[in-house]
C-alpha cells in the first residue's frame, strides 16, 4: 500500500474517533471572541473539562479569541471552525514557562491530542517583540544579555507551539502565523501526523516553520510552509535525542534560510528518512542541507523529486565538529530526481525580516559535499540532477584558484552553511573528503560564463561518475586532487547545451 494511501486512512481513522467526542465549546467557559478579551482561562478551563472527561473536542467558532499560554492534554483535541482566530497574547508575562516549555499551546507528556480545523493561530509575534523590547528599553523588564535580534528563548518570546514527550499528534488544515520565535516545535514525541497545514511565519527573527526534535514514525505531508527561517528542520538538540522513520513529502517551501534542513543541533542521530516531491522557490540558502557538525549519526536517507526556482543553493551535505567529544557520521545518502535554478542576486529579497545573511557579496556557491581530514562522509548517491547557474563569476573575489586548493578553509568547527568555505573554486559541484560517490544523469547549466570548473574533487575516494552533462565552451571542467579509484564514463560527457534548454519554470501549483 503507497504512503499517501496510508496517511488518508489514518486521517480518516482519526477523524472518526473525533466525530464521536464530546464537544466543549469555549464560548460556554466564558471565552470571548472579540480580540481584546484575555481568554486564557476560559479556554484552559475547557482543555481541562475536556480532559476530565477523558477525551473531547475544544470547540473555536467563528471571531477572535486572545490568549496567553494554554497546556492542551491528553486525549483533547483543539478544533477551528473556519472564521476563528487564537491571537497570541502582546504581553511577555502571559507566558510562564510550565515544564521549562514557553509557548502559546504547549503539551507535555500527553496521548493523543489533536489541533485541527480551518480556522487560524495568529501569534502576533513581531508586536510580543517589540513590546518585549520596549519593555528593555523602559527599564520595566531589563534583560541582562540584552540582543536586539532576539536569539535567545529565555527573552520570553518562546513559540507558538511545543509538545514535548507526546504520543499520537494529529494536525490538520490548520493555518500558523506570526510566530514569536519557532513556529511549532516537537520534541521527543512519536506517531505525529501532520497534514494539509499553512504555514506563514516571516513576523521576526528564528521563524522555523516547522521542527521536529529527536521524534519518530512523523509524517509531515501537502503542507505550504512560508518561514523567514529553516522551513522544515529536522534537529537533535542535546546528545541522545534520535530522529527515526520521518516521511515529509508533497509540501511547497518558501525560506529566508534552508527548504528542507538537517540540522544545525545535531547531537543525536537521524535515520530512516525519506523526503520526496517538494516544490521551493524564493529561498535563500539550500534546497536541501544534511548536516553533522555535533556528533549525529546520520544514514539511510533518501531524497527525490525536488524542483527549486529562484534559491541559494541546491544541496549541502557537511560532515564537521562543532560540539561533541567525536564527529559523527554521514552514509548512505540519496537524492534523486532533482532540478535547481540558483539566480544572482538575493532570491529572498522580498522579505523584509530575512534570516541570516552571508555578510560579503560573492560569487555563486557550487552543491557542496564536504566531510573533514579522517572523517568522510559514505555511500552517496546523487542521479537525475539538473541545476542551472547564473555564472557571472568575478575573479577578482576568487580566493582560492585551482593552484591554491589546498587553502580552501576546512571550517571544522563551523557552522554549517553553504557559504561556510568562503569563496569555492568550482561553480557547479565542490566534493572533498568523501568515500563513495556516484554522480549519474548530471546536467548542470550555465547561464553567462563562469571562469571556475564545474567540478571540483578533493580527497575522494570510489568517484564514478556517468551521463555528465556540462558547457562545452572550455577543457577541464573536472579537477581531481588526491582522487583514488575513480570510475569516468569519458564517452557519456555530453558537451552541447542548446540554449532552449535553459528555460525553467516551477510547475504550475
Amino acid at each position: 500500500m503507497k504512503k499517501k494511501s496510508i496517511i488518508a486512512i489514518l486521517i480518516f481513522c482519526i477523524s472518526l474517533t473525533v466525530s464521536a467526542q464530546k464537544i466543549f465549546d469555549i464560548k460556554k467557559y466564558g471565552a470571548v471572541g472579540d480580540g481584546k478579551t484575555l481568554n486564557t482561562k476560559a479556554i484552559q478551563k475547557a482543555i481541562d473539562a475536556a480532559n476530565k472527561n477523558k477525551g473531547g473536542r475544544v470547540v473555536f467558532s467563528k471571531g477572535k479569541f486572545l490568549s496567553g499560554s494554554i497546556v492542551l492534554k491528553s486525549e483533547v483535541e483543539l478544533f477551528f471552525e473556519e472564521g476563528a482566530i487564537l491571537l497570541g497574547s502582546t504581553n511577555p508575562d502571559d507566558y510562564p514557562k510550565f515544564e521549562g516549555i514557553r509557548a502559546l499551546i504547549i503539551a507535555n507528556e500527553a496521548k493523543n491530542i489533536a489541533v485541527n480545523g480551518k480556522g487560524i493561530i495568529d501569534g502576533q509575534g513581531r508586536e510580543l517583540a517589540l513590546a518585549i523590547d520596549s519593555l528593555h528599553h523602559t527599564g520595566v523588564r531589563i534583560d541582562p544579555k540584552y540582543n536586539y535580534r532576539r536569539m535567545r528563548p529565555e527573552d520570553g518570546r518562546g513559540k507558538l507551539i511545543s509538545f514535548v514527550k507526546c504520543d499520537s499528534i494529529t494536525m490538520i488544515n490548520i493555518t500558523l502565523k506570526n510566530s514569536p520565535g519557532w513556529v511549532q516545535c516537537f520534541t521527543e514525541c512519536k506517531n505525529i501526523v501532520i497534514d494539509a497545514m499553512k504555514v506563514n511565519s516571516t513576523a521576526y527573527w528564528n521563524n522555523d516553520g516547522i521542527d521536529v526534535n529527536g521524534c519518530e514514525n512523523v509524517r509531515i505531508t501537502n503542507c505550504n510552509v512560508n518561514a523567514a527561517d529553516d522551513g522544515i528542520c529536522l534537529k537533535s538538540e542535546s546528545p541522545g535525542l534520535q530522529n527515526n522513520n520521518i516521511y515529509i513529502a508533497n509540501c511547497r517551501i518558501r525560506s529566508s534560510a534552508n527548504a528542507v534542513k538537517f540540522g544545525t543541533g545535531s547531537y543525536g542521530s537521524f535515520k530512516n528518512v525519506t523526503i520526496e516531491n517538494i516544490e521551493v522557490y524564493d529561498t535563500f540558502r539550500s534546497a536541501i542541507a544534511i548536516e553533522s557538525v555535533d556528533g549525529a549519526e546520520i544514514e539511510n536517507i533518501k531524497v527525490s523529486n525536488i524542483t527549486a526556482v529562484n534559491t541559494g543553493n541546491a544541496i549541502l551535505i557537511r560532515l564537521g565538529h562543532r560540539n561533541g567529544d567525536k564527529p559523527g557520521y554521514i552514509k548512505n545518502v540519496s537524492i534523486k530526481n532533482v532540478k535547481v535554478q540558483v539566480p544572482f542576486g538575493r532570491p529572498d529579497i522580498d522579505y523584509d525580516m530575512r534570516g541570516p545573511e552571508v555578510d560579503y557579496f560573492h560569487n555563486s556557491f557550487p552543491a557542496s559535499i564536504a566531510g573533514i581530514p579522517g572523517h568522510l562522509i559514505e555511500n552517496v548517491t546523487l542521479e537525475n540532477i539538473e541545476i542551472t547557474y547564473p555564472g557571472r563569476a568575478s575573479k577578482g573575489m576568487a580566493y582560492h584558484p585551482l593552484s591554491r586548493l589546498k587553502d580552501v578553509k576546512e571550517n571544522i568547527n563551523g557552522y554549517p552553511e553553504f557559504s561556510m568555505f568562503g569563496e569555492l573554486p568550482s561553480w557547479g559541484f565542490y566534493v572533498r573528503h568523501v568515500n563513495g560517490i556516484e554522480m549519474k544523469n548530471i546536467k548542470l547549466i550555465l547561464e553567462k560564463e563562469d571562469f571556475r570548473p564545474a567540478f571540483v574533487f578533493d580527497d575522494v575516494k570510489n568517484l564514478r561518475m556517468k551521463a555528465i552533462d556540462m558547457p562545452s565552451d572550455k577543457i577541464n571542467q573536472i579537477i581531481f586532487k588526491d582522487v583514488s579509484s575513480s570510475n569516468l564514463d569519458s564517452e557519456s560527457l555530453k558537451r552541447k547545451i542548446e540554449p532552449e534548454q535553459n528555460k525553467f519554470e516551477l510547475p504550475a501549483h
